[in-house]
């Protein structure tokens, strides 16, 4: 987990899982055993993960690896994890490749993935925006290629004529603001912001300084409104068009929706110097529960084969979930998430809208 470094706004994740696994056993544990959870910094760089999650099999013994963030970290001990047959499992990035039982059987994704995201995107601009030209920001690694895949896939023939800017940055750069430049410049219509929250924050600000108005587009990577609207300025922020598979606990009509209600008690009394702001604690709650559920499963059968045996037999609901999005996976399918809703950012919070959507190559 980067709790150090470009990506350390991600760190929350951790943090959540780390209270989510105190709860669980100051409530007994699962199945009268103690959950001993233990997260390493590696500050978003490969070698360091590399290096923490020999530690972690080797040293400290894992049943599993959960909840470890980022592709390009996760890439470097994919083959690792699965050369020494220990789950590498409900992962915070979600790259296609995360899919592959038949050739990777011990990873598993969590949420819809990046390519299936971008082809939403794609399919809600060709209904809502015909004609209309882009221009994307994107992250020089495996997350940003997998976005900008799942863009050209799902605008198709039109891809070639409606992209007019396609401008890559990488994580070690200081800034994007001259890229947001050179993106006006093409003169786009839509602006896809495919980054991290840091650099995302970077170029809302830049886009507002500029006085330039496109349809903004963020993807899930950054829709956090903590750790990216918030430090761009919500006055900059508003209009900003996302995707989520989650509810959205700041609408005053889900005050008492039980999930909601769950997860804010978690929170107040776990978690108490978390931002209930961050949607990245909603994300790290749910794939903790998540978790939970699969070692209830296991039983007293608590080995590897039997953990991965369980996560590709789920089938269930999160209360943080919209209604209509189910927790589901087989053995031949390793995407646990693979719906979402649009949002827009009004004020100070995401409101969702329309219908919850299919990737087409899922649906």
């Amino acid at each position: 987990m980067p709790y150090s470094g470009p990506a350390s706004a991600y760190g929350v994740f951790g943090r959540t899982q780390a209270a989510y696994f105190r709860k669980i056993n100051a409530e007994g544990g699962i199945n009268g055993r103690k959950i001993n959870f233990i997260s390493y910094d590696d500050a978003y760089s490969p070698p360091k993960t590399v290096e923490q999650a020999r530690k972690l099999v080797e040293s400290d013994e894992v049943l599993l690896i959960f909840g470890a963030l980022g592709t390009a970290t996760n890439s470097a001990i994919h083959k690792y994890m699965n050369a020494k047959q220990v789950p590498q499992i409900f992962i915070a990035t979600y790259a296609s490749k995360w899919n592959d039982p038949k050739n990777f059987p011990w990873t598993m994704g969590f949420s819809a993935t990046y390519n299936a995201e971008a082809r939403i995107y794609a399919s809600y601009i060709l209904k809502n925006y015909p004609g209309k030209t882009i221009g994307i920001l994107y992250q020089n690694d495996d997350l940003g290629k997998d976005y900008l895949a799942g863009l050209h896939d799902g605008l198709g023939a039109q891809a070639a004529s409606l992209i007019k800017a396609e401008i890559p940055y990488d994580t070690s750069a200081p800034t994007v603001e001259s890229l947001v430049v050179r993106i006006k410049d093409a003169n786009p219509d839509i602006f896809i912001n495919i980054s991290s929250p840091k650099f995302a924050a970077q170029a809302i600000r830049k886009i507002a300084e500029l006085k330039w108005n496109p349809v903004q587009i963020l993807t899930s990577t950054a829709n956090s409104t903590a750790a990216t609207l918030k430090p761009a300025g919500y006055e900059n922020s508003q209009g900003i068009l996302s995707a989520s598979a989650f509810k959205d606990v700041d609408d005053p009509q889900l005050a008492e929706d039980p999930g909601v209600k769950e997860w804010r008690a978690f929170m107040t009394r776990w978690f108490p110097d978390g931002d209930q702001d961050d949607g990245f604690t909603r994300t790290g709650f749910a794939m903790s529960k998540t978790l939970e559920h699969v070692l209830r499963q296991c039983g007293d059968d608590l080995t590897r084969e039997n953990v991965m045996r369980q996560a590709a037999n789920l089938d269930m609901e999160l209360g943080l979930l919209i209604p209509g999005i189910r927790i589901k996976t087989s053995p031949t399918d390793y995407a646990p998430i693979k719906q979402l809703q649009m949002m827009r950012f009004r004020d100070h919070r995401w409101e969702r809208f329309g219908p919850v959507l299919n990737d087409d190559k899922n649906s």
